[in-house]
C-alpha cells in the first residue's frame, strides 16, 4: 500500500469518527446511553469475534505446525476484559454527557485522553512523560476555559462528563499497550467489546427500559457506530498503520475534532463562538504537542478512543 492510500484511510476513519458523534447524540432520541452502549458493542463484536478465526488461523500458519497457538490466549483475556470495562466506563460517561453537550464540544472534550495519557501513565507505572506534556496540559485547560465561553462554570453538565470520560479513555490506551505484545488485534477488540456489551446490557436491564420498537428507531445510529465507526474503521486501522508513521497517523486522526464539529454543524445546526473556537484550537494544539513531542512516539497512542491502540512500531 502507498503511503498516500494509507493516509487516505486514516483520514476515512477520522471523518466516520468525527460523524459518529452526532449519531450518538441522535440515539438518545430513542435509547437510553447504555442500551445504546450494548446495542453498538453487540453489533461490533458480532463482527470482529467470527473474523477472528481467519486471524487466529493465519498465525497459526505462521509460526507453523511445529507450534501451538492458544485460541484465546489466557493472559490475552484478561487484558482484553479490563480494557473492555475502561472502554465502558468511558464511553458511558461520553454517552451520559452527549445528552446534553453538544457534538462539537463532545469531539474537542473527549481529545483530552491524548493529554492525559502521560500524566496518567506516569501515576500509574511511573513512566517520565515528556518535558512537553506540561505546557500541553495548560493548554488544554486553557482551551476548556475558552470552550465554555471563558467561564468553566459555563460548561455543561455533560461537558463535564465528557472531560471526565478523557481520564478512562486515557487509562484505556495504558491497558491496550499490552495488547500489542500478542499480535492478535481482531480477536482482542472483539473480546473487549463483547465485554463492553456485557457491562452495558446489565446496566440498561437496571436501570433502563429496553423495547424493541426503540431499538428499531435507532437501528441507523446503531449501525453506523457498530459497524463502521467500530469495526470497519478498526479493519482500515489496521491496514494503514502497516504502512504510516505513527506520529503521521497520530496528527491524521486527530481531525475526527473538526470532523464532529463540522458534522454537528451541518446535521445539527450547533455553532460555536468565536471565543469557544479559540478554545478548540488551544486544545487541538495541545493534542498535537504531545504527539509531536520528541518523546511522543514512545508512548502507546489510542486513535479516537474507540478501542484501537497503536505503538511506536506502527504494529495493531
Amino acid at each position: 500500500m502507498s503511503r498516500l492510500r494509507a493516509d487516505l484511510l486514516l483520514l476515512t476513519a477520522a471523518v466516520i469518527w468525527g460523524l459518529a458523534f452526532v449519531f450518538q447524540k441522535t440515539a438518545m432520541a430513542s435509547l437510553g446511553p447504555l442500551t445504546f452502549i450494548a446495542a453498538r458493542a453487540t453489533v461490533a463484536a458480532a463482527i470482529l469475534l467470527p473474523l477472528s478465526i481467519f486471524e487466529y488461523k493465519r498465525r497459526r500458519s505462521l509460526r507453523g505446525p511445529a507450534h501451538t497457538v492458544a485460541i484465546i490466549p489466557r493472559r490475552l483475556s484478561g487484558t482484553a476484559f479490563l480494557a473492555g470495562f475502561a472502554f465502558f466506563i468511558a464511553a458511558a460517561l461520553q454517552q451520559f454527557g452527549l445528552q446534553s453537550a453538544t457534538a462539537s464540544n463532545a469531539g474537542f472534550l473527549t481529545a483530552l485522553y491524548v493529554v492525559l495519557t502521560p500524566p496518567l501513565a506516569f501515576l500509574l507505572r511511573r513512566s517520565r512523560p515528556s518535558p512537553v506534556v506540561v505546557p500541553a496540559v495548560a493548554l488544554s485547560a486553557l482551551g476548556t476555559w475558552l470552550l465554555g465561553g471563558g467561564a468553566y462554570s459555563a460548561l455543561s453538565v455533560g461537558d463535564w462528563l465528557i472531560t471526565a470520560c478523557a481520564i478512562f479513555w486515557a487509562w484505556h490506551v495504558i491497558v491496550c499497550e499490552r495488547a500489542s505484545l500478542f499480535d492478535r488485534p481482531i480477536l482482542f477488540t472483539g473480546l473487549q467489546f463483547a465485554t463492553v456489551a456485557v457491562f452495558a446490557a446489565t446496566g440498561a436491564g437496571l436501570f433502563e427500559t429496553v423495547t424493541v420498537p426503540a431499538l428499531k428507531s435507532a437501528a441507523g445510529e446503531i449501525l453506523y457506530v457498530g459497524v463502521l465507526s467500530s469495526a470497519l474503521t478498526f479493519t482500515l486501522l489496521t491496514l494503514a498503520l502497516r504502512f504510516a508513521p505513527a506520529s503521521e497517523a497520530a496528527v491524521i486522526v486527530s481531525t475526527e475534532s473538526l470532523f464532529a464539529a463540522l458534522a454537528g454543524a451541518i446535521l445539527l445546526g450547533e455553532r460555536l463562538t468565536p471565543i469557544a473556537w479559540c478554545g478548540a484550537g488551544f486544545i487541538m494544539l495541545s493534542v498535537l504537542l504531545v504527539q509531536l513531542g520528541p518523546r511522543a512516539r514512545s508512548l502507546p497512542v489510542e486513535v479516537g478512543g474507540k478501542g484501537v491502540c497503536k505503538t511506536d512500531s506502527a504494529k495493531v
